[in-house]
């Protein structure tokens, strides 16, 4: 059984002043941190130039995806933008997988062809990360319209960041949803910053998730520094979907510790910014619940640590030993019917 599962079923004996399991704290303290390392090695190696072209990471927001997950079920559908590595590692997806396709190999989990802003692992139902800015709002949309249609009782999340509500495209797949009363949970991930740019200086609306409520729509903000407070927000808006009740806006009210992307130098912002959302670190705060409840002691959280951090050698070293791809790969996996005429050599 896995970790996640473990977690999930583990909530009947719930820990009386939290409400969560001892399971499911140590489930949130090694998927945050497995994040999070992971993410500081591939900062690291594109350093080094093992890693090219863009590269976005999550260190700091772990618990929007931790939180979703332990509030979901296996067979949802989850769809975010392009600061992607997180996700599909707290959904279970080999971080090998994930590492291969950093370094563009053949053994990634989009054979190398995505790069950074494009994984993708359909086995535990993640839709991708995707490159264009909102591209991914009405396509996660769509999802949640294919899950209603063929009446799966399943529902698709999908996350943003803070300035794709400024696209058009947002604002289209909120009012169809709406009005099909599709099972979709849209996130907006609000770090603050559209890239350089802060809420403050690009849009008039600055508690976003009121953006909702031009469609009627069940829209709250959430404490996302919060692993708990993740899991019970998305628990709501899941029960609400799966009872044919329809969409659901989230704004999870969350921050990154590193720049936008590897080539940002920050200058928008102050250190000491950083250093106050730091004291609210989540993974840090998990920990310190972990140990306060005598959910684990210090030498068993070790271990975890050791085990993190092994896994994250090991994905390294996967990367490196695997090939690049043919060049021939290059006319392979973009069309469904595999003798389309109009590909030639």
């Amino acid at each position: 059984m896995s970790t996640t599962t473990k977690a999930k079923k583990s909530n009947a004996s719930k820990s009386s002043d939290t409400g969560f399991s001892k399971e499911t704290y140590l489930y949130w303290y090694e998927s945050m941190l497995l994040m999070r390392k992971f993410e500081e090695k591939a900062g690291q190696l594109y350093g080094m130039q093992k890693i090219k072209g863009f590269c976005h990471l999550y260190i700091g927001q772990e618990a929007c995806a931790a939180g979703a997950v332990t509030a979901l079920q296996k067979g949802d559908k989850w769809i975010t933008a392009y600061r992607d590595h997180g996700h599909p590692l707290a959904l279970g997806t080999s971080p090998n997988a994930v590492m291969a396709e950093l370094y563009g190999k053949e053994t990634g989990c989009s054979k190398g062809k995505g790069g950074s802003m494009h994984i993708f692992d359909k086995s535990v139902g993640f839709i991708g990360g995707h490159g264009i800015v909102g591209g991914q709002i009405p396509l996660g949309a769509g999802i949640a319209f294919a899950e209603k249609y063929n009446k799966t009782g399943k529902l698709c999340i999908c996350y943003m960041g803070d300035g794709a509500v400024r696209q058009g495209a947002f604002h289209e797949a909120l009012n169809l949803a709406m009005l099909w009363k599709l099972p979709v949970i849209f996130v907006i991930e609000n770090n603050g910053y559209a890239m350089g740019t802060s809420v403050q200086r690009t849009s008039n609306v600055t508690d976003l998730y009121t953006l909702g409520e031009s469609y009627d729509m069940p829209s709250e903000p959430v404490d996302a520094m919060s692993v708990e407070e993740v899991h019970k927000a998305v628990a709501r808006a899941a029960e609400r979907a799966r009872k044919g009740d329809g969409p659901t806006l989230l704004e999870f009210r969350t921050y990154r510790y590193k720049g936008h992307s590897m080539s940002d130098p920050q200058k928008y912002r102050s250190k000491e910014e950083v250093e106050e959302y730091k004291q609210r670190d989540p993974v840090e705060v998990v920990r310190k619940t972990v140990l306060d409840k005598k959910f684990a002691t210090e030498k068993e959280l070790q271990k975890i640590e050791e085990k993190v951090a092994a896994q994250v050698e090991e994905s390294v070293k996967f990367a490196e030993e695997s090939n690049f791809p043919d060049p021939s790969e290059a006319l392979t996996d973009i069309y469904a019917e595999a003798d389309y005429p109009f590909i030639t050599d």
